[in-house]
């Protein structure tokens, strides 16, 4: 087995990945084009030209129509413009509720419950300890009262996939639209959006080996949807202020390799899957949460009873390698995760959880490290007590 004794390896790309090449070298030739889009003198074109090409990138791979992307700083922006602007103008609407998941990211989630604070009514989709959400809730709430659904695409600390296609359907067939943060899926799973026939659906490029601060928001032709950022005319009035050229090229120019990664991500699940079949067959009292669901490849979510997670993630971090627990969207606080206690698990037992989610980059020799390392440091964990 390789020293990787004096390496750092990471496996937290659920949280962000590593800026492939093609990003790094996106961001440098965009450097060199620093006229803002909006003017109209060459130096504008020539950037404007960039963005246009990254649109086209993303379009492509997403399968829609280039004018359907609204650039954003991020995915958290995206859930928000999704959400918020839909509910900000109903005055000639009898359509005041909304519909999500009860394991949605707090970009969603948290919406929900500003939007109860504003009167609105907001149902949160129960979904059971193994993965499934409730369908007859889902089918009870879903009214002609329903302006949107959103339900992610998929978990972003378990990797539980949701049958989203079908209920895309039925949202329509009541008349209701239809959101989805897909932000783990991009680069994991093929997107085809014109198939899902979906209305909104939001992207992040950071969790898509490009760079941080830059995002999309899909909106379906014929969709009207506010800008939450009022200032100037960009992305046809839906999001004000200036583009975030380098961001925007990073993102094109990985979408434009978008195939390699997806084939990189079905070698990512074999090496998941040996995984877990080893720190099962050596470790008692060890829960793959949602294990039996559809999840994404790449992800493990592991309840190691005994174990406090935090202390196991900080005991791995000492050894170089990097894995997480809890949410990494509040500002590095460790809190007991919301998705995972929404699935039923009690409070010491999301406590005890740990997530591995692996890249592109991990090697099956890494993969061996982690083990061994994890197996050994739980061991000696537990006998600390």
């Amino acid at each position: 087995m390789s020293d990787f004794s004096k390496k750092r390896l990471y496996f937290d790309n659920n949280a962000t990945t590593a800026p492939s090449s093609y990003a790094i070298s996106a961001v440098e030739k965009a450097l060199k084009q620093w006229g803002n889009p909006s003017s109209t003198h060459q130096n504008a074109s020539q950037a404007k030209a960039l963005i246009w090409s990254a649109r086209e990138s993303l379009s492509a791979f997403l399968n829609c129509h280039p004018l359907e992307i609204i650039f954003t700083s991020g995915a958290s922006e995206s859930n928000n413009q999704a959400i918020k602007a839909l509910f900000q103008d109903l005055s000639s609407s009898k359509r005041t509720e909304l519909m999500i998941s009860s394991v949605e990211h707090p970009s969603v989630f948290n919406q929900g419950l500003f939007l109860e604070k504003q009167g609105f009514k907001v149902h949160k989709i129960p979904v059971s300890r193994e993965g499934f959400l409730d369908e007859d809730f889902l089918e009870k709430h879903l009214t002609e009262k329903t302006l949107l659904v959103s339900i992610m695409g998929a978990n972003n600390e378990t990797g539980l996939l949701f049958p989203i296609k079908k209920w895309i359907k039925k949202a329509h067939e009541k008349g209701a639209l239809f959101h989805s943060d897909m932000v783990q899926i991009l680069g994991k799973q093929k997107i085809d959006l014109k198939d899902l026939d979906i209305d909104l659906a939001s992207f992040s490029g950071h969790k898509f080996y490009s760079v941080q601060g830059c995002g999309l928001l899909f909106c379906k032709k014929g969709v009207t949807l506010n800008s939450l950022i009022h200032g100037g005319a960009q992305e046809r009035n839906r999001r004000a202020g200036t583009e975030n050229l380098t961001g925007i090229s990073a993102f094109g120019a990985v979408a434009k390799k978008g195939e390699s990664f997806l084939e990189k991500s079905q070698k990512i699940q074999a090496l998941r899957n040996d995984m877990e079949k080893r720190l099962l067959s050596a470790l008692d009292d060890i829960e793959i949460i949602n294990g039996s669901a559809p999840r994404l490849g790449n992800t493990s979510c592991l309840l190691i009873k005994g174990v406090i997670g935090e202390t196991l993630m900080m005991s791995l971090d000492l050894k170089g390698i990097a894995i997480s627990v809890g949410s990494a969207c509040s500002s590095g606080k460790i809190e007991s995760n919301s998705a995972l206690r929404a699935l039923g698990l009690s409070f010491q037992e999301a406590g005890n959880c740990i997530r591995i989610s692996l890249g592109v980059e991990n090697t099956k020799e890494e993969v061996d490290y982690l083990v061994e390392t994890f197996i050994s440091s739980v061991k000696r964990l537990r006998n600390l007590d």
